[in-house]
């Protein structure tokens, strides 16, 4: 491996850079596959259409299987820019942190940062991506006049462009953000503290220690996240009435008025098919990122 990395040092210094971004988006997209039915099920809960079963037996009834995979085009464009940057970004910050902390391991805190500040990138660059994801899953549930009956994910970015503008691409950007950095925080800081506490304290073997820490960091980014995705996929959804009024001016008048009309719990609403989607899908996103990162290894890459 030295006398390769002799022969082309340019090529090995690009591919370190980029790894990471490369691990994290294909980690997130392979995990997207697997759970994308269960995040089309927790859209339509929180859009009101009943429990995780009613919604289940209502979609195959009336749309069929294939409903279920709607909007996966812009699920896969958001893990290739959203999963990608975040998970590339929080390695490179915590390398720079480590490397200020003379190698030391990070504490908490520090993990934490580097957790909200990844979150921020991922979902600055994932936002337009995101938006067309939450349309083409809420599509169905409108009356035939309102759709906008997007075919795909670039088709979606497309019309949005033309009808709204290039900044409607970043349409409820600001909660996005903010749940991108709480979710970022509970599942990175929660899973580099747990992977420390399962190997070193409990001195798990490398499986174990994986799935245990990847579990820890699914609820984690769950309970940290749900309430700003709840605001975010409002404020997303939302459409003027007859008078050309929305029903909230922004993120604060939405958090204010749900907090008035159902107290903290309404943020939960749909918590337990949340945590199914989102703990699954970390644990899914750090179990193929450490098989990637494996495999590129066996290589010498």
């Amino acid at each position: 491996m030295g006398d390769e990395k002799k022969g082309k040092p340019a090529a090995s210094g690009v591919w370190s850079t980029i790894k990471p971004f490369v691990n994290g988006g294909a980690s997130g997209m392979l995990a997207t596959c697997v759970i994308q039915p269960i995040d089309m099920i927790k859209v339509r809960i929180q859009l009101g259409q009943g429990s995780a079963a009613q919604v289940t037996s209502t979609m195959l009834k009336n749309e069929g299987f294939a409903a279920f995979y709607k909007g996966l085009s812009a699920g896969l464009l958001r893990q290739a820019t959203y999963t990608t940057a975040r998970l590339g970004s929080f390695k490179i910050l915590t390398a720079k942190a480590i490397e200020a902390n003379d190698g030391k391991p990070l504490p908490l805190y520090q993990k934490a940062l580097c957790g909200l500040t990844a979150g921020a990138i991922g979902a600055t660059v994932g936002s337009p991506a995101d938006l067309a994801l939450i349309r083409m899953q809420a599509d169905a549930t409108l009356p035939a006049a309102q759709r906008r009956n997007y075919t795909n994910a670039f088709h979606a970015l497309y019309r949005i462009t033309a009808d709204e503008g290039v900044l409607a691409l970043w349409k409820g950007a600001g909660p996005t953000v903010v749940r991108a950095m709480a979710l970022n925080m509970g599942m990175l800081a929660s899973y580099d503290q747990s992977v420390e506490f399962f190997r070193d304290s409990v001195g798990l073997g490398e499986a174990a220690t994986v799935l245990g820490a990847s579990s820890v960091s699914g609820f984690f980014a769950a309970a940290c996240s749900l309430p700003f995705d709840y605001v975010k996929t409002q404020i997303q959804k939302m459409q003027p009435d007859a008078d050309g009024k929305y029903p909230y001016t922004g993120s604060v008048d939405c958090a204010v008025k749900t907090f008035k009309a159902g107290g903290p719990f309404k943020f939960y609403t749909g918590f337990p098919v949340y945590c199914v989607r989102i703990a699954p899908h970390v644990m899914m996103t750090w179990i193929f990122l450490n098989q990637v990162q494996k495999l590129q290894k066996s290589y010498g890459l």
